[in-house]
C-alpha cells in the first residue's frame, strides 16, 4: 500500500513536467537558426558530386560527396573498402568522423578557420573501437583544393607506432 499512495503524486509530477515541457518546434521554427556556414565547410560542400580517385600506387577508385542533414553535414563515400567519412561544423572549426575499413572510427578536427582556405588540415582527436594503441588507425587528413575539378587528400595512417602518409588525387567526373 505504501507504493500505491505514491502513484497519484508521481502522476501529478509527470503530468506537470509534460505540460511545462516545450513542444518540438520542427525544422521551420522561427526560434532556431543554424550557425552560419564557415568558409571551410562551404569549401567542403563544393565537393558534392562524383569523383574518380587514384591512391598512392596509382590504383583507381570512385568517391562521391553528398550534402546531407539539411545542409549541416557532408558525407564522403569511397568505393575501396566501402568507407564513409562524415564532415560537419563545430563552431569555427570543422570535424570529421571516418568510418574505416580497419573497423574503427577516428575523429579529427581542424583549428579555427578564417578566410577562404586552400587546404584543410584535420588533426586526430580520438577514436572509437580501437582494441590496442598499436592497431591500424588514421591519425590525420589534409585536403588541398587545387581547382573546382581537382583536389588531393593526404591521410596519415598509423600502425605499430609507425606513421605513413597516403596521398590520393581526385578528379571530378563530368
Amino acid at each position: 500500500m505504501k507504493h500505491a499512495a505514491r502513484l497519484p503524486v508521481l502522476f501529478l509530477v509527470l503530468a506537470g513536467s509534460l505540460v511545462a515541457a516545450p513542444a518540438f518546434a520542427g525544422p521551420d521554427a522561427a526560434t532556431t537558426s543554424p550557425a552560419p556556414a564557415s568558409p571551410g565547410f562551404e569549401k567542403l560542400k563544393s565537393l558534392a558530386g562524383n569523383w574518380q580517385g587514384k591512391d598512392g600506387q596509382g590504383r583507381p577508385f570512385d568517391a562521391s560527396y553528398k550534402i546531407v542533414s539539411g545542409g549541416t553535414a557532408l558525407m564522403e563515400e569511397m568505393s575501396h573498402g566501402g568507407m564513409v567519412t562524415m564532415y560537419h561544423q563545430d563552431g569555427d572549426r570543422l570535424m570529421m568522423t571516418h568510418y574505416c575499413e580497419a573497423k574503427n572510427q577516428p575523429r579529427m578536427r581542424t583549428e579555427p578557420i578564417k578566410g577562404d582556405p586552400k587546404t584543410l588540415e584535420f588533426k586526430f582527436l580520438d577514436v572509437t573501437n580501437l582494441a590496442k594503441p598499436t592497431d591500424p588507425v588514421m591519425k590525420g587528413l589534409k585536403i588541398a583544393f587545387l581547382d573546382a575539378d581537382h583536389f588531393t587528400q593526404e591521410w596519415l595512417f598509423s600502425q605499430d607506432g609507425k606513421e605513413t602518409p597516403e596521398k590520393m588525387t581526385y578528379e571530378r567526373k563530368k
